[in-house]
Parts: structure tokens; sequence; C-alpha cells
């Protein structure tokens, strides 16, 4: 048990290192958006309709949006985890990879579900929209006095609380492959300081780590299906 709680600090620096150092060389870990992508109108654009910060991010995935959608509906914490390539999860607990099979019941998503979200305190992500096979969108409300626990009721407007939505859409692209768009927008207090920037850098790195980790398993699940 101990060995699985514990992750030497080398390795994981070793890991983090090269996760960033993959993400500023590899064109599927270092996702890059045009202006049409940013200008583009997105399902859950009006979720937060004050936002100061807007992150959009773009990759090509390996298979038809149909074979990718079910891969989504299952991601969060606590359910599928976050698809992480295999070379960065060798550094990762076993119990906190993220899986490399679709989970049946993992696929019932529905607006009005919510699930725990990575972050600090307790935060949740609720479902928002659900279009098959091309839009998944969430909303998040988190209040930094109180755990960042969604807001008690009135409190939605305050400045103090973070809202935040999440889409991903996703495209038919050229050779039978998906094209993934991924938009975070966010109300923050202070949105041009050190922790919006460090957001924006963790948010690049873990798409990007997100799309190789989804492509690696969309991969792999079609050469079981072809084997079988």
């Amino acid at each position: 048990m101990g060995r699985h709680r514990f992750v030497p600090g080398a390795l994981a620096a070793l890991g983090i290192g090269a996760g960033m150092l993959a993400a500023a060389r590899n064109r599927h870990l270092s996702p890059r958006t045009t202006a049409t992508d940013r200008a583009r109108a997105l399902p859950g654009d009006d979720l937060v309709a004050d936002a100061t910060v807007v992150m959009d991010r773009v990759g090509l995935l390996p298979a038809p949006p149909q074979e990718v959608w079910p891969w989504l509906l299952q991601l969060g914490k606590g359910r599928a985890g976050w698809y992480l390539p295999a070379w960065l999860e060798m550094v990762v607990p076993p119990r906190r990879r993220g899986l490399r099979h679709l989970d049946h019941s993992l696929l019932e998503v529905a607006p009005g579900d919510r699930v725990p979200d990575w972050g600090p305190g307790t935060p949740e992500l609720e479902v928002v929209t659900v279009t098959a096979p091309s839009a998944l969108v969430f909303s998040s409300l988190r209040d930094r006095r109180d755990g960042w626990r969604w807001p008690q009721e009135g409190r939605a407007a305050d400045p103090a609380v973070l809202a935040m939505s999440w889409a991903l859409q996703l495209d038919p692209a050229e050779g039978d492959r998906t094209r993934l768009h991924l938009r975070v927008r966010l109300r923050m207090r202070h949105p041009t300081g050190p922790a919006a920037r460090l957001g924006d850098l963790l948010d690049a790195l873990t798409t990007g780590l997100l799309i190789a980790g989804l492509s690696e398993r969309l991969r792999h699940s079609a050469a079981a299906t072809r084997g079988s």
C-alpha cells in the first residue's frame, strides 16, 4: 500500500518536466487555435457572460466523433479520471490512473448531474448540455470563502465567487478523425494576475496531455476491435 501512495519527488519532477518539454515540442501536446476558433460561438458561451478569461484549445483525435463521445462522457474525478499518456502514468499511483476502457456505468450523463472536480477544496462541475456526439458542456461556481464549494443561494454574482464554463465540442475531421475544441470561460477577480497566468499554462499542459492520452486509448481500442 505504501509504495502505491508515495511518488518519489525526483520521478514526479521528471514526469512534469518531460511533460512540459513535450508540450512545447509536440503538436499533439501543444494544441494551437486559430482566430476563427477563438471567434467561434460554442454551446455554453452564455453561461459566464461576464467572463474575464477565455481559453481555447484544439486537437485532432484518431477516431470519428461517435467513437470519441463515450470517452468524454466518463471523464472526471472519481469516474474515469484524466487520460494521461502511458509514459507519464508510470509515475502516477495505479489507483489514480485514468481508465483505459469504457465503463458503461459511467456513460449515463444528464443535465443537472454534478461530478467532483480537481482543484483546491471540494469543487464540482454541473452538466449543462449533452448533445451526442458533438457537445458536452459543464458549469461551475466556486466560493473561495467556503472551501471552493458551490456557493449558497444568492451568492452566484458575488465577485468573490469564481464562475466557470467548460465546453467540449467534437467536429468531424478529414481522414475519419475528430477535431476536439475545448473552451474554458472564467470570471476571476484578478484576470491578469499570477494565478491567471499559471492557470493558462496548466490548462495548456493538461489539455495537451489529455489529447495525447485519449488518442492513445482510441488507437488501442480500435486495434482491440480489429483483433477480436
